[in-house]
C-alpha cells in the first residue's frame, strides 16, 4: 500500500503498525497532551498509549530521520505535570537522540494561573534517529554588524588545545536564528483559511513550514500522526514534499481534506 499523499481516518497506532519500517523522513506533530483540549470521544490517550505510538514512530522513521514533537504541560492543583519531559526522556530511552530543544513562543497568551507568570511557550523537541541526514538551518536573524569585518581574527580551538587563526571575516546580513521561535497564533494568524479554526488547537502554518524546511528536502515523506486540521500535510504539499496525515476524528479529517485540496505548491 502506498502511504503517501493521503489522509487516513483511523487510530494512528493501528496505521503505524501496518506501515513498513524506515519509510518516513520527518514527522511534525503535536500530540493530545494533558487533556488541555477536548478532541471528541474518539480519542483515548494516556502515557501507555503514548509509549506505543513512540515505539511505532521509531519503527517507521528512516535512519537519519527526524521527529518534531510539539508539547506542553498543564498545571493541576498548583503542580506542573511535566508530561513534556516524560515524553522527551522516553523518546531518548528507545533510541532517539534529543537533537535540539526549541521553544515555541506564542505572541498571544491567555490569563495566567493565579500567582504565576503568563505561560507563553511550548516545547518543540527535535528527535533524530541517529545523526540527522538533513539539516538546513534557517538564516533569518538580522546581524547588528552586517557588512562589517570581525573586530579581530576568528580563531578555532583545536583538539590539542591550540588556537588556529582563520583571519578576519565579513559579517553576513543574516545569521542563524536562535532556538526560541516566536509565532503569531490564534484566529487569522495561525492559518488564513477560516475552516482550519474549526479545530480547537491548530499550530501556526509558519511553524510547520520552518520545521519542514529545516529537516527535510523536496520529495521527502512528511508524517503527522495527529493531523487535526491538516496543517502539516498542507504545508508539506506546498513545499513539494510527499505527506501522510493520520487523524482519528472524522470531522477533522474533513477539514484537513478541504485545506489540502485547495492549497497549491510553492
Amino acid at each position: 500500500m502506498d502511504y503517501t499523499n493521503k489522509i487516513i481516518n483511523a487510530d494512528c497506532a493501528t496505521v503505524l503498525a501496518e506501515m513498513p519500517s524506515d519509510c518516513i523522513d520527518l514527522t511534525v506533530t503535536s500530540p493530545p497532551y494533558d487533556d488541555l483540549r477536548d478532541y471528541g470521544d474518539t480519542l483515548q490517550w494516556d502515557f501507555l498509549k503514548f509509549t506505543r505510538v513512540a515505539d511505532l514512530l521509531y519503527k517507521v522513521t528512516k535512519p537519519g530521520g527526524v521527529i518534531v514533537w510539539v508539547v506542553g504541560d498543564k498545571v493541576d492543583d498548583g503542580n506542573k505535570s511535566l508530561t513534556s519531559y516524560r515524553h522527551a526522556l522516553y523518546f531518548q530511552e528507545i533510541g532517539f537522540n534529543v537533537y535540539d530543544v526549541i521553544i515555541y513562543e506564542k505572541s498571544g497568551t491567555g490569563p495566567p494561573h493565579k500567582g504565576r507568570y503568563f505561560n507563553a511557550f511550548e516545547y518543540m523537541f527535535v528527535f533524530s534517529k541517529s545523526k540527522p541526514k538533513t539539516v538546513n538551518l534557517l538564516r533569518d536573524k538580522p546581524n547588528k554588524w552586517a557588512g562589517a569585518s570581525t573586530f579581530g581574527n576568528v580563531t578555532r580551538r583545536e583538539k590539542d588545545g591550540s588556537l588556529t587563526s582563520k583571519g578576519k571575516k565579513t559579517i553576513a546580513d543574516m545569521g542563524i536564528r536562535t532556538n526560541i521561535w516566536k509565532y503569531n497564533n490564534g484566529k487569522g494568524f495561525a492559518a488564513k483559511d477560516a475552516i482550519a479554526h474549526d479545530h480547537p488547537a491548530i499550530f501556526p502554518e509558519k511553524l510547520a513550514s520552518d520545521h519542514i524546511l529545516s529537516w527535510s528536502n523536496e520529495g521527502d515523506v512528511i508524517l503527522d500522526p495527529f493531523a487535526g486540521s491538516g496543517t502539516t500535510g498542507k504545508i508539506a504539499k506546498q513545499l513539494r514534499r510527499k505527506w501522510l496525515c493520520i487523524e482519528i476524528n472524522k470531522d477533522y479529517c474533513d477539514i484537513a481534506e478541504a485545506r489540502i485540496k485547495e492549497c497549491t505548491q510553492q
